[in-house]
């Protein structure tokens, strides 16, 4: 797959279609993670957490690729995330039944048609300022 493909299946499937049984087709093995919400993440069973847990904080969670670049081996992409906070915490605030919208970054490496590191980088104030 292209990074372009990996990025657009890496939103389409795992994310928004909550399909974590995608992740080893679409992440190397030893894939590095660094999203908007935690720590740098190592391999599939960390990053599936992580996204068990963005999941079940928002409900019916969008990632719509707004700019995508890619090159050889790279990727990067301008994001819009949303959903409906009802589910459990967000950002240490509980849920509040708000629908949320914010925007973000994405940066992939990828190596062997897979996704080899990725780093978000989302507006957590934007964010903030709707779940207060």
């Amino acid at each position: 797959m292209t990074p372009a493909a990996l990025v657009r299946a890496f939103y389409g499937e795992v994310w928004e279609a909550g399909r974590l049984d995608r992740i080893p087709a679409l992440m190397h093995a030893e894939v590095t993670f660094r999203g908007s919400l935690g720590p740098v993440l190592r391999g599939h069973d960390a990053f599936a957490g992580y996204v068990r847990q963005v999941r079940g904080a928002l409900g019916g969670y969008r990632c719509e690729v707004l700019t995508l670049v890619e090159a050889p081996d790279r990727a990067a992409a301008r994001m819009r995330f949303s959903g409906l906070h009802e589910g459990a915490p967000l950002l240490g605030i509980a849920p509040t039944g708000r629908a949320v919208s914010w925007e973000g970054a994405a940066f992939f490496d990828c190596a062997g048609g897979a996704i080899r590191d990725l780093w978000v980088l989302g507006d957590l104030d934007d964010l903030r300022r709707q779940l207060a």
